[in-house]
This record gives C-alpha cells, sequence and structure tokens, in this order.
C-alpha cells in the first residue's frame, strides 16, 4: 500500500469515528441554576434576589480573589491565619454601623467562611441584621447585585 492509500484509509476511519461519536454522543448537560428557595433558608441566610436597601457586602474569599472580582464597595473579611483579623475588624467598624445589612458572601454554597465572619460581626452587635448569602459567589455570578 502507497502513503497516498494510507493516508485515505486513517482520514476515513477517523472521519467515521468522530461522525459517529457526533451522532451517537448526547448534548453537554448544563448545571442547573442555583435555585433558593426562601422556604428552604436557613434562619441567617438571605437569597440574592431579596438583598435590598444599603447593604455592606462582605467578601469572605481569599484576598486574591476579592481584588480579582469582588463586589464593588464590599470590604474583605476572610479567616487566613496570615491576615490580620483584627484590622479587619476596625476597618469594619464604620462600614457595618452605617449599613441596614450586612451580607457575607465566600466561594460557594459549601464555603462555612462566611458563618464564621457573620457570627464574629454578629458579636460586635452594631445594629444592622448580617446574613449569609444563599449559594455564595455562584450565586453573585452573571447577576449585577445592588450595592
Amino acid at each position: 500500500m502507497n502513503s497516498l492509500a494510507q493516508f485515505v484509509a486513517v482520514g476515513g476511519i477517523s472521519l467515521a469515528a468522530a461522525g459517529g461519536s457526533w451522532l451517537l454522543r448526547e448534548p453537554p448537560v448544563e448545571k442547573p441554576a442555583l435555585v433558593c428557595d426562601p422556604a428552604k433558608l436557613r434562619d441567617d441566610e438571605i437569597c440574592l434576589a431579596d438583598v435590598k436597601g444599603k447593604v455592606l457586602w462582605v467578601d469572605a474569599r481569599s484576598r486574591s480573589e476579592w481584588q480579582a472580582n469582588g463586589l464593588k464597595g464590599s470590604i474583605l473579611w476572610n479567616m487566613d491565619p496570615k491576615e490580620d483579623a483584627n484590622l479587619f475588624e476596625s476597618e469594619a467598624l464604620q462600614h457595618i454601623a452605617a449599613a441596614e445589612l450586612v451580607v457575607i458572601y465566600c466561594g460557594s454554597e459549601k464555603c462555612g467562611t462566611s458563618r464564621e465572619v457573620a457570627g464574629r460581626i454578629r458579636r460586635m452587635d452594631l445594629g444592622p441584621p448580617v446574613k449569609v448569602l444563599h449559594g455564595g459567589w455562584e450565586a453573585i455570578k452573571g447577576s449585577s447585585p445592588a450595592s
């Protein structure tokens, strides 16, 4: 068999395999959108759609994530041992006292950092309700919450 015949044979087999794969494969499955049912929320959670008024957004993700894509006007407060927790608290005091609602978000629904930060803010007892965003950053992606 000469080179041209081999090339045609390999090309034909490849095209047949690719065509068969294209016909037989299932379409890609999109992840379902994060659903926030207020009836199923914990007492300390809030749905993104329910966030209104003069809100202080608190980003509980890493500093690099906050700097890369944190919400405009948000403050950073995470539990990274390399960060200064006392500095977070002192910088947050003025912002929290001026807010009607404090909403903390971290990377995802499973991230527990939001609840830790929320507990610290609640213990400061500065007045506004403190909520954890249901779904965290995943709920924010692709939407533009009011700040």
